[in-house]
């Protein structure tokens, strides 16, 4: 029972900061905007999260810092591609490049650094229950604010008007320009709110995670994030889903490999599998979608398309 309980909980912090990503980068592509750079942006607020928490001594403000990072970044994305009409793969990369060169020199004089890991928060009674409660009810703030992301951007693009102004936009912008809404104003605000949820999701890298700083210590997650999107089929529950089960591949092959010598040969497969098994399964899920798309799909018709309205 305790060695079950150890593994979701591994398996839950490998995939939280993935789902905090995702879901920010759900709703910006949702509006028709393609944002390449969420691994700069997450390891952008990974370096600013460390750098403030260890300068103040308050975790509270790392989370703030990393999150204002992630902005930060996005509103330079934004002023890009939004203002200046830029081709939006192009920006996302560069943004992705930029923030890997400028968090190594934010984050150079605190290498080495260590930070006590977060509390974590214990609801009563519920955090005793057997197995559920450590896993569900015995968890940070970063983990209890990422179920409440699943929910709120569930509920907000299918229940509010403003949801719904944003899908329309999403998915044919000049139609809602005619029927007056700001659709620059729109996406600007969806932007910014993916670049709040990358940079929260590297201040969980380098606050709770490995509560310490290495430069690219995103290592990749900002990729999987992305193709998580497409794996959900831009749905926020799916995003949850998609979460957990590349957190478990990445969990479940160091376990499995723990265990050769004890089960049968042919069940052991080799450690490479088990770490590529996502990013296959992802490809299958990009071609069915692209088939998809051209039906009717789930993908945003407007997504990576500029606009400039009327001057």
């Amino acid at each position: 029972m305790d060695l079950a309980t150890a593994i979701i909980l591994t398996v839950v912090t490998a995939s939280t900061p993935l789902l905090l990503a995702a879901l920010g980068e759900l709703v910006v592509e949702r509006s028709g905007v393609l944002n390449l750079g969420v691994e700069g942006m997450m390891v952008m607020g990974a370096a600013c999260g460390f750098a403030a928490a260890f300068t103040t001594g308050s975790p509270s403000v790392g989370i703030l810092a990393a999150m204002a990072a992630g902005m930060a970044m996005a509103a330079l994305f934004a002023g890009l591609v939004l203002g200046l009409v830029a081709n939006q793969v192009a920006c996302g990369l560069a943004l992705t490049i930029l923030g890997l060169g400028l968090s190594g020199l934010i984050g150079q004089g605190f290498v080495g650094q260590k930070l006590e890991p977060m509390a974590k928060i214990a609801i009563p009674l519920l955090s005793g229950i057997p197995v559920l409660g450590p896993v569900l009810f015995r968890q940070d703030p970063f983990v209890y604010t990422s179920f409440a992301l699943v929910g709120f951007a569930a509920w907000f693009l299918s229940a509010t008007r403003a949801g719904l102004i944003l899908r329309a936009i999403g998915d044919n912008h000049a139609s809602a320009h005619a029927l007056g809404h700001d659709v620059l104003m729109v996406r600007f605000l969806a932007v910014l709110f993916g670049g709040a949820c990358a940079g929260l999701a590297g201040g969980y890298l380098s606050l709770v995670y490995t509560p310490f700083w290495v430069t690219g210590m995103s290592a990749g997650r900002g990729w999987i994030a992305l193709a998580l999107v497409v794996f959900a089929s831009w749905r926020p529950g799916r995003v949850l889903f998609g979460a957990y089960f590349f957190g478990a591949m990445s969990i479940g092959q160091l376990h499995l490999q723990a265990l050769r010598g004890v089960l049968p040969d042919f069940l052991v497969l080799p450690g490479q599998f088990w770490s590529a098994l996502p990013y296959a399964a992802t490809i299958v899920v990009l071609v069915a979608i692209s088939r998809a798309r051209g039906r009717g799909g789930a993908a945003p018709a407007m997504l990576g398309t500029v606009f400039a309205p009327d001057r």
